[in-house]
């Protein structure tokens, strides 16, 4: 009936329904309606105490006439259904192919200079705050959360410090969210992002891409085309380890109510441990 309604069809023009995938926060399905192809977004288990979707829908508004991002025919800022044009002949990031990342970390820069405004932000440390609050009373799977969270939160000074602009900022720009398509680079799935450091995409990619420190520090240079001041990269570092326990949080939560997602959950939580000692390190070097 929302696709009826959506593409202005009848039920049997929509055919060729398929799985396109189960995301993380949601699932998505494919379909053709009048020899188009669609995707159609469904919020996942739990997706309504994470996703603030008036604030995804303003998103959306704000780069709708920009095309950087797939077309919207249909989004719902109460229940967060969506519709989008399929962009066919596409693939995503690959984060370990240099001439990919060269691309992706260039568009990402062209997108953070457009220093485009919304009226919510993106608040890291809240968020990391608010995704604890909703273990409802439960303790950490992780016996040292305590300590680690410490460590993490006392970066908060230096990271206010360093921050040079704030701006709309994607928030969750991991590399499956860049589709490339000959050399265009289209960025997708706009639900985490507010008004922040666009520094602080840069870390979401490594955390997702599973980086070690070498091929973090290659991504840095390639985003700041081998011009990032030292501070900026400690920053980096700080980011990382506060994104690494945001996302660790998240899993937590997501974990209470029967979904898991192994190696990733305990791989974010790492980048909390190792990446908020490292800075602290350098902080104090």
């Amino acid at each position: 009936t929302i696709i009826c309604d959506a593409l202005m069809c009848n039920i049997h023009d929509i055919k060729n329904i398929s799985i396109l995938k189960t995301g993380m926060t949601n699932k998505s399905f494919c379909f053709t309606c009048n020899d188009k192809k669609y995707i159609m977004r469904l919020p996942g288990k739990g997706t309504s105490n994470l996703i603030n979707r008036k604030n995804e829908f303003e998103n959306y508004n704000t780069i709708s006439k920009l095309n950087i991002s797939d077309q919207i025919k249909y989004i719902n800022p109460e229940n967060g259904y969506k519709i989008t044009e399929f962009i066919s002949d596409t693939r995503v990031c690959d984060p370990f192919n240099n001439d990919d990342l060269f691309l992706c970390m260039k568009k990402l820069r062209e997108f953070h200079e457009m220093n485009l405004k919304v009226k919510h932000k993106f608040d890291l440390f809240k968020q990391i705050e608010f995704y604890e609050s909703l273990w409802t009373g439960n303790t950490s799977v992780y016996n040292d959360y305590i300590d680690v969270k410490e460590r993490v939160f006392k970066l908060q000074n230096y990271i206010t410090r360093n921050i040079q602009t704030i701006t709309f900022t994607h928030i969750d720009a991991v590399p499956d969210n860049f589709l490339i398509k000959n050399d265009n680079v289209y960025l997708i799935d706009w639900e985490y992002a507010g008004m922040q450091d666009p520094h602080l995409d840069i870390a979401m990619f490594c955390v997702y891409a599973g980086y070690d420190k070498k091929q973090i520090d290659n991504l840095i240079d390639i985003y700041f085309e081998n011009n990032c001041p030292r501070s900026i990269r400690i920053k980096v570092y700080c980011y990382i380890a506060a994104s690494g326990l945001l996302w660790s949080n998240w899993c937590e939560y997501k974990q209470l109510l029967g979904v898991n997602f192994g190696e990733y959950a305990i791989n974010q939580y790492k980048y909390a441990k190792e990446y908020s000692l490292l800075s602290m390190q350098y902080i104090n070097s």
